[in-house]
């Protein structure tokens, strides 16, 4: 699928029917909504999550904000057992990383399997990279696998049952190499790098956006390179097999009304279009489309035979 092949169509018809609640619409919301992040605040999805919530509670003239349900190191899940637990009336709403809906009915947790969720729609991908200090001494991936064949390099992640940390490994395994242990984190940024406690870290581009003339960026996670490092091959012009992009969706529970889908899926489209979630894909590399839910479905399909690929180079 060309994701931007739908973008035009899409958002248009989404600016086209946003409009102020009406009588007809009172039923919903006509009490605070709350959109749950499974983050901590301050990268690319808690912010346009944030857009959102405002342009929804402008919308409607209910209460709305983001909840942060950042998962201690262990990645989104606990934030989205909120969602799942909640009740399937569009008043708790995930914004979800690619691994919710595809890992999460694997890894033995009982909320999520099998998967609760439907999508409304994915709005971003992430400039996700490979970033290793200024001070490395290597300069890319293949000068990495070289080093790591006689030192020991230590890896640092959001949670090693994730996509971006499993294309990590595997991309290691593919290159020859392996990294000499690794540590999960809530949040991976310059000060990680700064304070020695790991050697490569992957992250968002956002999170070292502020340091970025002094990290290396040994590569990226997704389909092309990103804007701002043109330079950066990505992992899979490395190893084709880790063909894979970081998304992130906005979800509720399945049982959710189709027609309070529909309501949340207008104001996001709308929220998209806006000329300050295009400034801020301009200025981070970030990837910012509207995916429709069927879209949206048949992308998380592909995404789970293609973890299964990944799998399989760690076996």
């Amino acid at each position: 699928m060309n994701i931007f092949s739908t973008t035009a169509l899409t958002v248009g018809l989404g600016l086209a029917s946003v409009v102020a609640p009406t009588a007809l619409w009172a039923e919903y919301p006509d009490r605070p909504v709350s959109f749950v992040v499974p983050w901590p605040p301050g990268d690319l999805e808690d912010v346009i999550t944030r857009f959102i919530a405002e342009d929804f509670q402008a919308a409607y003239g209910v209460p709305t904000g983001v909840v942060n349900r950042p998962g201690g190191g262990g990645g989104p899940f606990p934030g989205a057992i909120e969602v799942a637990t909640a009740p399937a009336d569009g008043y708790t709403i995930g914004s979800f990383i690619i691994a919710v809906p595809v890992v999460g009915p694997q890894i033995g947790i009982p909320e999520l399997n099998p998967n609760p969720f439907e999508p409304i729609g994915n709005f971003l991908t992430y400039p996700f990279v490979i970033a290793a200090g200024a001070d490395a001494p290597y300069d890319d991936m293949a000068g990495l696998a070289a080093y790591a064949q006689d030192h020991d390099v230590v890896l640092g992640h959001f949670g090693a049952p994730l996509i971006p940390t499993q294309v990590t490994f595997a991309a290691a395994a593919a290159l020859g190499f392996s990294y000499a242990s690794d540590a999960a984190f809530d949040m991976l940024d310059c000060n990680t790098l700064a304070s020695g406690d790991v050697d490569v870290i992957n992250t968002t581009l956002q999170l070292i956006l502020p340091c970025l003339d002094q990290v290396k960026v040994l590569a990226s996670v997704g389909g092309e390179r990103i804007s701002l490092t043109p330079d950066t091959p990505t992992v899979s012009e490395l190893v084709p097999e880790l063909d894979i992009a970081l998304w992130n969706g906005l979800f509720v529970h399945r049982d959710t009304p189709q027609d309070v889908r529909d309501r949340i899926a207008e104001v996001a489209q709308r929220t998209l279009a806006s000329e300050r979630v295009q400034q801020l894909a301009a200025d981070t590399g970030a990837l910012v489309y509207w995916q429709n839910a069927d879209e949206a479905t048949a992308q998380i399909a592909r995404d789970i035979e293609t973890l299964s690929v990944i799998a399989g180079m760690l076996d």
